[in-house]
């Protein structure tokens, strides 16, 4: 039995309906839902007329001359799937159900309500082999998580063969099964096409779609940063062990501006400044680190929905993500399956969490004298992403962890004082009386060197009100105030000599801060040596997706 597919959402004023008729030309039919069904089905027989209007003008001459009529529109009829005739009175939205048939003269179509359907399946321009492929797919009423996928690459013509249609053709790429596919160095030159039928956790399967890649596999870039760290890194950590990385990714929202490829990174290659060339490099990179819990800053919603959530996924990650306030990129916090199960989100933006909850009620009183630096905090879009894990092998053992990105501007080491008071507190809340005797692990891009007052308050637990850092900013009226906090957080990674390395500025911004009562450091995955860092000048770089570089530490539990 042929199938016709009814779209029908309570929230639009009209459904769909399509079928395709028996001369093979497809039909789309938009209706109201309250229209009676006695409607929807004249205009369903009108239209399978037309389908015959070519036959008909053909024969219109024949007809003349014999006097015949001309031929009657088909007999159509909806069933309910006890056999009885629906009745013309009965609004489309009830008619239309799934497992009625649709009888168009002598064809029956089986009619398939909000089946599983792809609206969007993509692949990205730029295909590398040996980094791992990720589509782009968006469905209605199914999950990518439960939709088939079949990898097929390029076979061309034998050297002397004619290039014909029956020469060349599409086979199955081994092992392209899954929706992330890592070509090989086989596929280069080759093209390679997607097929994709949608699903939904009843498996239940709706229409395949296919897309083919816009150009062929092309050679990678040759010995990339990361690739010497991955000989650290082949194996997930055993039991006790959290292999952790912190990373600002660069989001593309400012990779891709007139002032990063001019000013910012001028030295960098345009097209390794192109989105999918970055992602390539970027899941390959995160991949190989087999880590058990990854921090990332700068992710841009797309990126996460559609490439890294995805592509970690086909690597045991499950992936949490925090947009900033009123921004396109925020944090994304990632954790092994088999190792951690999420227990509790306890996410906040900074500047609404000082303005409103009474735990900072200290610290707004303190600020109140300073009305300017309240509201350069207040003007400020980071957030925190707080994340509690419980080990799945030791239920007794769960882990905090904590991510963020904090205020950017080189002249704002005192805005960034006030967000890590916030955040601390906030942490502090969640593993003193949330979870009680928690241990922390606090990453992110805080954009501060070593010698800043906000890693000194971090690692020493207090900052003087006379600190430099109070006055960074040139207020008229410096804010003056003494930050004290009871943790006992350290730097994993130490203090390396940078984790940022661009045109005009390198230095360390980046770290993993942990609880040093409950957590040690097993190893420190060494960074990229110098000369992998400036082979091409700076970063980014044809060699490296980011401007930063990422901290990778191997922790365990005392």
């Amino acid at each position: 039995m042929e199938r016709a597919v009814v779209r029908c959402v309570p929230a639009e004023p009209k459904l769909s309906v399509s079928f395709v008729l028996g001369d093979g030309s497809a039909r789309h039919m938009q209706r109201d839902q309250a229209e009676p069904l006695g409607r929807a089905l004249a205009r369903i027989a009108n239209n399978a007329g037309k389908g015959n209007a070519k036959a008909a003008k053909k024969s219109k001459k024949a007809r003349a001359e014999t006097g015949a009529p001309p031929p009657p529109l088909p007999t159509v009829c909806l069933f309910s799937q006890d056999g009885q005739a629906v009745a013309d009175d009965v609004p489309n939205a009830e008619a239309w159900q799934d497992g009625t048939v649709l009888q168009i003269g002598e064809t029956r179509y089986r009619v398939e309500r909000n089946p599983p359907a792809l609206t969007e399946l993509q692949l990205p321009r730029s295909l590398l082999a040996g980094f791992p492929v990720c589509s782009k797919v968006r469905i209605e009423f199914g999950s990518p998580a439960h939709c088939l996928f079949r990898w097929y690459q390029e076979q061309k013509a034998e050297p002397g063969v004619a290039a014909t249609a029956a020469a060349t053709g599409w086979v199955e790429a081994p092992g392209g099964t899954e929706r992330v596919f890592t070509p090989s160095n086989a596929h280069i030159g080759l093209r390679l096409k997607l097929v994709c039928t949608p699903a939904n956790e009843l498996r239940r399967y709706g229409l395949a779609r296919e897309v083919e890649s816009g150009g062929p596999v092309e050679a990678g870039p040759g010995a990339c940063t990361f690739d010497a760290r991955h000989l650290y890194t082949k194996k997930v950590t055993g039991p006790g062990l959290i292999r952790t990385v912190t990373y600002n990714i660069l989001a593309d929202i400012y990779a891709q501006t007139e002032l990063s490829r001019t000013v910012l990174y001028p030295y960098c290659a345009p097209y390794s400044l192109e989105l999918d060339y970055r992602q390539n490099l970027l899941k390959k990179e995160l991949a190989g680190y087999s880590a058990d819990i990854i921090c990332l800053q700068e992710v841009d919603k797309s990126v996460f929905t559609d490439s890294l959530g995805p592509a970690l996924d086909a690597f045991g990650l499950e992936g949490l993500f925090r947009l900033k306030e009123k921004q396109h990129e925020g944090l994304a916090t990632f954790y092994r399956r088999d190792k951690f199960s999420l227990l509790s989100q306890h996410d906040i933006a900074l500047n609404q969490a000082l303005l409103e909850d009474p735990l900072h009620k200290e610290l707004r009183d303190q600020l109140a004298p300073y009305p300017e630096v309240q509201e350069k905090v207040q003007q400020r879009s980071s957030v925190l992403q707080v994340s509690v894990l419980q080990s799945t092998s030791d239920p007794s053992r769960k882990v905090c962890v904590a991510n963020t990105h904090l205020y950017w501007h080189p002249k704002g080491g005192n805005i960034r004082l006030i967000q890590a008071a916030v955040a601390l507190s906030h942490v502090r809340h969640i593993t003193h009386n949330v979870y009680p005797a928690t241990p922390i692990i606090f990453c992110g891009d805080f954009n501060s060197t070593p010698s800043t007052g906000m890693y000194s308050f971090v690692s020493n637990g207090s900052i003087a009100e006379d600190h430099e850092d109070w006055g960074s900013n040139g207020e008229e009226k410096p804010c003056r105030i003494s930050l004290t906090h009871p943790l006992r957080l350290k730097s994993a990674c130490g203090e390396p000599a940078y984790t940022n390395y661009v045109g005009g500025f390198h230095g360390c911004l980046d770290y993993i801060f942990i609880d040093a009562n409950a957590l040690e450091v097993e190893q420190v995955i060494p960074l990229p040596s110098h000369e992998e860092v400036t082979t091409h000048q700076a970063l980014p770089s044809v060699s490296h997706p980011s401007d930063h570089i990422a901290l990778i530490c191997d922790l365990k539990w005392k």
